[in-house]
């Protein structure tokens, strides 16, 4: 008897489940936890067959039609069970995967953090997901494109971060069968379609800034960037040299790209028999270093000294003094860089030789900077 009940409440359970979870007809529990929702618990909730969401969620060309109720009712299923189309699965039957893979130069870099973070909402909105690849300081830095082509299956490859002294990642993006778009080259050469930002007009507007209030006296904080991009210092260089005179010798500092590197520009500044009057920056993160530093050893700023930041981080307007600076266009050139992969990755037609595409920064006034007193 008792093994009778046992029998009995077990039956009852299962169809009570039957009831509530469409997938558990066929021994599947949709609520389980870490098991992927699947195009037959859709089929089941939509009250069709797995070929019709198939040829719906694959958006597959068939001579059998499915009416418009159908597609939203397995669309809606679809969004209300959490449906996410298996890449690995996608690839295998030569469709696309919806995965970006993005390799990015350095993570620590508290831009390339803000970068990715656009990215992935770009990438987002169109209905893409992305995977991380991290360029290391070792000897197969080739390993980073292996990373997002070999196990993903990504349909594009997006590259962030100046890559001309990596000659192995290089050639392993060159022989990639999907397309490849980079962002941020700097000086390196261009070997893909290139999203940038125009460094030399960024630096001539700053530099101009500052000229414009009085400064000739004007001195550069030069962070040091992977792959050594000169083109910003080279910038206020021939900025100085056109329109100043030439440059005092000390005035352009070289320095980790560190909170620490931009202090220990300062306090060599500093040292020299006649100081600057204002200080152009190559990052905000070397900024806000300068910041410190003057605060430190007691240097009013803007009174005493003027300081113009790269980048317009997020923490430039909540400095103290908040910090002048060229607002770098992240948000365009991701956007730019996220259409053309993905365009490069539905049209194979399309070219996919060296070109570069051009924004420029603006500046943002706020109150690290004012007219020269000296």
């Amino acid at each position: 008897l008792a093994a009778s009940e046992a029998r009995r409440f077990r039956h009852n359970a299962a169809v009570t489940e039957r009831d509530q979870d469409p997938g558990a007809a066929s021994g599947r529990s949709i609520d389980a936890p870490n098991r992927r929702v699947t195009m037959r618990d859709v089929a089941d909730s939509a009250g069709v067959s797995l070929s019709t969401v198939s040829r719906v969620l694959n958006k597959s060309s068939s001579i059998i039609s499915v009416s418009e109720e159908t597609k939203a009712r397995i669309e809606r299923s679809a969004d209300q069970l959490g449906f996410r189309p298996n890449p690995f699965a996608r690839a295998l039957r030569g469709a696309p995967t919806m995965l970006l893979g993005v390799i990015v130069r350095d993570f620590s870099d508290p831009f390339f953090a803000g970068a990715i973070e656009a990215l992935a909402v770009e990438a987002h909105a169109r209905g893409y997901g992305i995977v991380l690849g991290h360029v290391q300081d070792s000897n197969d830095d080739g390993e980073a494109a292996r990373a997002v082509l070999a196990p993903r299956h990504c349909d594009a490859i997006i590259v962030l971060g100046e890559m001309g002294d990596r000659p192995r990642l290089r050639e392993a993006l060159s022989v990639a069968d999907v397309p490849v778009v980079a962002a941020w080259q700097g000086g390196s050469p261009i070997y893909f379609p290139t999203v940038d930002v125009d460094d030399n007009t960024g630096v001539a507007i700053g530099m101009q800034h500052l000229a414009d209030l009085g400064h000739r006296r004007i001195g550069m904080v030069s962070a040091r960037l992977p792959g050594d991009n000169p083109t910003r210092e080279q910038c206020y260089l021939d900025f100085m040299q056109e329109h100043i005179g030439g440059m005092t010798d000390g005035y352009l500092q070289r320095c980790e790209n560190t909170l620490a590197g931009g202090e220990l520009a300062l306090e060599a500044m500093l040292a020299l028999a006649t100081v600057p009057t204002a200080v152009v920056c190559s990052t905000d993160v070397a900024a806000v270093g300068v910041l410190h530093g003057a605060f430190s050893r007691n240097v009013k700023v803007p009174d005493d000294l003027s300081v113009v930041g790269y980048d317009d981080l997020m923490l430039a307007a909540f400095t103290n003094p908040a910090l002048t600076t060229l607002r770098m266009p992240t948000t365009e050139i991701v956007t730019k860089a996220v259409e053309s992969a993905i365009a490069l990755a539905k049209d194979p037609t399309l070219p996919r030789g060296p070109s570069r595409t051009p924004y420029q920064p603006s500046l943002t006034v706020r109150a690290s900077t004012a007219a020269c007193s000296d």
